[in-house]
């Protein structure tokens, strides 16, 4: 049905459990075949709802023009190489848990992601966006080496981070939200500089996403940050290496 050609727009709704890995993989495989590594084509999109606790590698290498939102949980390695697609995890509506206290995704997600986007509704395991060449991605906290070796794209996090971030980051900008203090400490100084985020186009961006993140996860944290900005923007730092400032000023 979604390789006939007869429907631009295809929407699929399932479960999923933690023994399905890759899930979405040979999706993007036989798309690859069909259309080429560009993805679908502009105006055809499959769109994918899950429910449940995905296995390792989910959504791996997913293709421009598929949209998968889940709700539950996923395991390490979500978006590993991720060209193009869109990932949503958010908490499943009934929880009464505080998503950004809680972990929703694995270790070493969005690994080697190189185009799409990614919203995660919860705290993100270590190694979070490591190599990241050009994903935008939003979560509510990390841990240990976030951001590591990242060269491109751009990380939002509403939340605490573990220790060790940024190291050898030499492209992208992350923007942190330093609820108590204690970012500074954490980040590995030799790649990076940490600023105050007062820039007019860099406000716009993390507010845009912001917004975008509460409409695709109804996140709560992402809301009452947006309601109380006056205060709460000089509490965002801003992630910037030292070779991506130099890049610019080259060009």
């Amino acid at each position: 049905q979604i390789f006939n050609g007869a429907e631009d727009n295809i929407t699929v709704k399932m479960g999923i459990h933690n023994e399905e890995r890759a899930f979405g993989s040979t999706l993007s495989y036989h798309i690859a075949c069909k259309y080429g590594e560009a993805g679908l084509p502009s105006g055809k999109t499959i769109d994918i709802f899950l429910e449940g606790s995905a296995g390792q590698s989910f959504c791996a290498f997913l293709a421009r023009g598929v949209n998968v939102t889940l709700k539950g949980d996923a395991n390490d390695y979500v978006g590993k190489g991720l060209c193009g697609g869109n990932i949503i995890i958010s908490p499943p509506d009934t929880a009464s848990f505080e998503s950004h206290l809680n972990v929703i995704v694995g270790n070493v997600c969005l690994y080697g992601a190189t185009e799409g986007n990614a919203y995660f509704r919860g705290i993100a395991a270590e190694r979070f966006c490591v190599r990241n060449s050009g994903v935008t991605a939003v979560v509510e906290g990390v841990g240990d080496h976030g951001c590591e070796y990242m060269t491109g794209g751009l990380v939002v996090i509403l939340g605490l981070t573990g220790r060790n971030f940024a190291a050898g980051m030499s492209g992208g900008i992350a923007y942190v939200y330093d609820i108590d203090g204690s970012f500074k400490p954490k980040v590995n100084p030799e790649s990076v500089e940490l600023l105050p985020l007062q820039l007019a186009e860099d406000v716009a961006l993390v507010k845009q996403l912001l917004t975008d993140f509460i409409t695709k996860t109804n996140s709560k944290l992402a809301q009452e940050l947006l309601q109380n900005w006056e205060y709460e923007q000089s509490k965002f730092v801003k992630v910037f290496p030292y070779e991506y400032q130099k890049a610019l000023k080259d060009m």
